[in-house]
């Protein structure tokens, strides 16, 4: 079911990061077929948000750098020597061009390091921010010469982070800092203020980390931060430093990302992003478009909006054959796009997921509530998610984990439409007009079933929730809906799934305004829908007519109609 009037998150966009191999790459190719990737990326796949490294990342075809680089023992409180001359080569002109691509696009940006001589091991690799209110003001002066910097070369700035991965304190070889939330608030301190003083409205994320702390990480946590395991977020977000953070940004490698969904529970008014996941290449290369295609549209591009996130944003725009150039870090990374050493480009796995949502959701969509009996930890449901784009268009994206073909059955207002999904494959509906029903709010809504289940309903999130029997249904049992008082509903629309096992094989459908004196009302099914006519109620019972000992019975949805 697709409920159009039930609204979560607005979507920013979708995309990935133009790093420095990325770069490279595309500009081994000619001209012309780096402006046939280009268009195949901004212009057709329509990506319309970009992170892009403050600096040096792991995913450099050079030396790691800084936008201000000094000798060893040398400082530059002034910034005097700060310049971004690094990114005209090749960085900023693909911006540019990106930009002219598809206007929609915006730009986020993150550091892996600021410049080592603000660092208490004066290196780029690993350290902290030495403790110094200088130190803090000099690095937030830093970044807001960046953002001014980009503006001029056309590029502005949507977003910022203060570092990639804070709680990474061994990089492997790569530019990486320890930044504990303490520190963090220090900086967003003095760069909220410098940002709305330099006339910016650049927004400041915090965290830029995965779901879960990794327990690497955690086993690595020095006694200053030990607040920040599993709880960095939250950490900062309650210090005074909060008042300038826009929202919080999360990665994918480690965690869930129900992980999302707690943090606005606790902070509904701050944004959720997510900024970064690669592919990877499986251990047999054969499998690799199909293990990321699958991962990634349960995890990244189904589960992340589920969860709140505004952004989907992959790592590398492009690598080489060799999944490069890199300096340490992943080696098994994979990009949107494989440029081969022959000018051969390849578009990935990841190229499809993005253009599944970035091709038909523009920025500035909503979500909406859609039932999705599809789970991130793998069931081998259909999963599904739904957006409302500005112009009205309603997009259904839907996937089916299993490798067999899936029927399913979608319900927007008083229309129906059935599809079957091959094994594996990812599919987007895209539907004009409305539903032309006047759902309730489910707010105060309560569930009980005989026998007792899981029947609590969710109605303050997105997650799917279900009253399952167990194998062995017997004539009698129910689930009852408590619409919380008496009021006028002209419909209830039951959900039970596509599973042909797992429908009531018989049924009836009572309504009460007392829950003590029932009446039996019209009902009938349409595949996975019953659908019931009421007047008025507060009590909505569907219950079992035919015993069927060998299937299921379970309920993910109900939803009532004025």
């Amino acid at each position: 079911m697709v409920d159009p009037n039930r609204r979560f998150q607005t979507i920013a966009g979708f995309g990935a990061s133009i790093t420095d191999s990325s770069a490279a790459v595309l500009y081994r190719l000619s001209p012309s077929a780096r402006t046939a990737a280009m268009e195949s990326l901004f212009r057709d796949d329509k990506l319309s948000y970009l992170r892009q490294p403050i600096g040096a990342s792991d995913f450099v075809d050079e030396p790691a750098y800084t936008y201000d680089d000094v000798p060893a023992g040398q400082t530059d409180y002034g910034l005097r020597h700060f310049s971004v001359d690094h990114d005209r080569a090749q960085i900023l002109p693909l911006l540019r061009q990106a930009r002219r691509l598809n206007p929609e696009l915006r730009v986020m940006g993150t550091p892996w390091s600021p410049p080592a001589w603000m660092k208490t091991n004066q290196s780029l690799i690993g350290g902290r921010l030495i403790d110094s209110p200088a130190i803090y003001r000099a690095y937030a002066a830093y970044l807001v010469k960046f953002v001014q910097a980009y503006r001029k070369e056309g590029v502005p700035i949507d977003a910022l982070t203060l570092q990639n991965e804070p709680q990474n304190r061994t990089p492997a070889g790569y530019p990486g800092m320890d930044l504990p939330s303490w520190q963090a608030a220090e900086v967003i301190e003095r760069l909220g203020p410098m940002l709305r003083a330099a006339g910016e409205r650049t927004k400041i994320l915090g965290y830029d980390h995965n779901w879960s702390t990794h327990p690497n990480d955690a086993a690595n946590t020095p006694p200053d931060s030990v607040a920040d395991i599993d709880h960095y977020p939250q950490e900062l977000l309650s210090t005074r430093a909060a008042r300038w953070v826009d929202g919080t940004a999360y990665h994918c490698y480690y965690g869930e990302p129900s992980a999302m969904t707690a943090l606005h529970k606790e902070f509904p008014r701050k944004d959720v992003y997510f900024t970064e996941c690669s592919g990877s290449q499986s251990s047999d290369p054969a499998n690799t478009f199909s293990d990321t295609l699958k991962w990634h549209a349960r995890n990244l591009i189904i589960g992340n909006t589920r969860n709140w996130a505004k952004t989907v944003i992959n790592w590398n725009l492009a690598l080489d054959e060799t999944n490069g150039p890199h300096t340490g870090g992943c080696g098994t990374c994979t990009g949107v796009l494989t440029v081969a050493s022959d000018g051969t480009v390849t578009r990935n796995a990841e190229f499809y997921t993005l253009g599944h949502v970035a091709r038909f959701v523009r920025p500035g969509a909503v979500r909406v509530a859609s039932t999705s009996f599809g789970t991130t930890g793998w069931n081998g449901r259909i999963m599904d998610v739904a957006f409302v784009n500005p112009d009205g268009s309603t997009v259904l994206v839907a996937h089916n984990e299993n490798d067999n073909p899936q029927a399913f059955a979608v319900q927007y207002g008083g229309r129906t439409f059935e599809y079957t999904l091959p094994g594996g494959a990812l599919a987007t509906f895209v539907w004009r007009g409305h539903s032309g029903d006047r759902p309730l709010d489910p707010a105060g809504w309560t569930a009980t079933a005989n026998p007792p289940g899981d029947a609590a309903l969710a109605v303050d999130d997105d997650a799917s929730t279900r009253w399952t029997t167990g194998t062995g249904q017997a004539a009698g049992q129910y689930l009852q809906v408590d619409l919380g008082r008496v009021q006028s509903v002209r419909r209830v629309v039951f959900d039970t799934g596509a599973d042909l096992g797992d429908y009531p094989r018989g049924f009836t459908v009572s309504a009460s305004v007392d829950g003590s004196r029932w009446d039996r009302v019209a009902a009938s099914r349409k595949g996975q829908f019953v659908s019931a006519s009421l007047s008025r109620a507060r009590f909505v019972r569907i219950a079992l007519t035919v015993p069927a000992p060998d299937n299921w019975w379970s309920i993910a949805d109900v939803r009532a109609y004025r």
